[in-house]
């Protein structure tokens, strides 16, 4: 009997365990900038690092085809049917809706029959290359969350490259190049991201995985984000605060995943066949049903709203910042340096809010405008800005607002705001030291493990032993 009720227990530990290990307050939304808290002071304002939900970035586009006369229709051109390379008497006009097939067919909603695609001219100026660049672009800093999937109507590409900018387009540098045969078309051996590491993850690969031939039943090509995420996040992502911590410390990587605007070099068509049928060049042009791009607006964690207004995507800032990214402190919110919000501590992550610039609560020698030390100003001038408050100047992790010229922070922390471990100013900064109460990656699972297993055990000390 009791080895059967600790079997029991045992059985809930090990399933509660393995559900706690993935609960999502245990690495964090990140989806609120501040939350009301109460005090002994009464209501107060908690900030935490935020930012907005990801979201179909396809949706604010603005598409860039170069030639700009490459897609077919103008003048009219027949080309060969996509299953049969040989039936070639489909017709694409651009003056007629039902046979044209302009860029903004690669962007519509999918499942309609037949379905509907942007469509090049076909190859008959061979053996001129047919080269066409496609431009995505959003004049805002997004963050990629998901893989970039592109379908083609047509056979997909002999050869490929996905490039990605990082200043609006004046720069290109490459994400990934496809090829039938990346050693012939690039000078590159060919890999797939499951060649990648942790240590490998932002070397540009050449991959013949999306790239064969003409007849293929499969259309899709994809630039592997997940899976990319997935060396620091576990298979299934479920380790998050890891990939958070990564993106956090290493510049690198964040910039990775970090874009203004994608290219599509298109550069060989399918082909099918080591040589190219000159007498059926109708066969040979490109041809995309659909391009899916999923991210959300990069605000640098000081929020979580992006609108678009006048045609352009626009952070709804917090934390005193404004700008397109939230990359700069407001005025009169100078008093230190802008920062971009951090992911650490997890769950919460640090808001590094904007503080009031010295200018707009006095008149101290005009030195610089860095604030000096707040705990010397013992009085409050009428109509001037505070230091603190308990609406959005809060002085943070349990510190009190006295008379709202300062902070009276807890023994651990220090700054204008209490915002500081104390710790990090002594030799050998805060490694080894327990996380502070409400900064840890705890969240409120493990509060709730204890009493389902107290409830357990109780339920089984009751029950009456079954008879022999």
């Amino acid at each position: 009997m009791y080895l059967s009720r600790f079997l029991s227990l045992h059985t809930l530990w090990v399933t509660v365990s393995s559900v706690m290990q993935h609960y999502p307050s245990v690495w964090g939304h990140y989806d609120v900038c501040k939350t009301q808290i109460y005090t002994e002071e009464g209501k107060v304002w908690d900030y935490m690092a935020c930012q907005p939900e990801a979201r179909d970035m396809i949706k604010y586009v603005k598409v860039t085809l170069d030639p700009p006369d490459i897609t077919c229709g103008d003048p009219p051109e027949t080309f060969c049917a996509m299953g049969n390379p040989y039936m070639c008497n489909n017709e694409c006009d651009a003056s007629t809706q039902e046979l044209a097939h302009p860029p903004e067919l690669m962007f519509d909603l999918e499942g309609r029959h037949p379905s509907t695609f942007w469509q090049s001219t076909t190859w008959k100026d061979y053996p001129k290359p047919l080269h066409v660049n496609i431009t995505l672009s959003w004049n805002k800093t997004i963050e990629l969350t998901d893989n970039i999937v592109i379908t083609f109507e047509s056979g997909r590409p002999d050869q490929m490259i996905l490039e990605k900018s990082l200043d609006y387009g004046r720069t290109w540098q490459p994400y990934q190049y496809y090829a039938t045969d990346c050693l012939d078309a690039f000078h590159m051996d060919p890999k797939s991201v499951r060649d990648l590491s942790q240590h490998t993850v932002l070397e540009i690969i050449c991959t013949e995985e999306y790239s064969t031939g003409y007849m293929t039943n499969s259309k899709i090509i994809h630039f592997e984000i997940k899976d990319r995420f997935a060396f620091f996040a576990g298979p299934r992502l479920h380790n998050m605060a890891s990939l958070y911590g990564q993106l956090d410390t290493t510049k690198k990587l964040r910039d990775f995943f970090t874009i203004t605007d994608l290219r599509i070099r298109l550069l060989r068509p399918a082909t099918g066949e080591i040589y190219v049928d000159e007498q059926h060049l109708a066969r040979y042009f490109y041809a995309i049903s659909d391009i899916r791009v999923y991210g959300r607006c990069k605000c640098n964690l000081h929020a979580t709203g992006c609108k678009e207004e006048n045609k352009r995507l626009l952070c709804e800032c917090e934390h005193n910042t404004t700008g397109p990214d939230c990359g700069k402190c407001k005025k009169n919110y100078q008093g230190r340096p802008w920062s971009p919000g951090s992911y650490l501590p997890i769950p919460k992550g640090t808001a590094n809010i904007c503080i009031p610039s010295i200018s707009s609560i006095g008149n101290p020698p005009k030195f610089d405008r860095i604030w000096p030390n707040i705990s010397s100003l013992e009085v409050s001038k009428p109509n001037q800005a505070n230091v603190c408050d308990n609406e959005l100047l809060h002085c943070q992790n349990g510190g009190t607002c006295i008379n709202n010229v300062r902070c009276q922070c807890p023994p651990a922390y220090t700054g204008i705001l209490c915002e500081k471990l104390r710790c990090e100013r002594e030799p050998g900064g805060c490694g080894g030291r327990s996380s502070a109460p409400g900064r840890a990656g705890a969240g409120p699972g493990p509060r709730l493990l204890l009493p389902l297993l107290l409830l357990l055990a109780a339920l089984l000390a009751a029950r009456p032993p079954r008879a022999c």
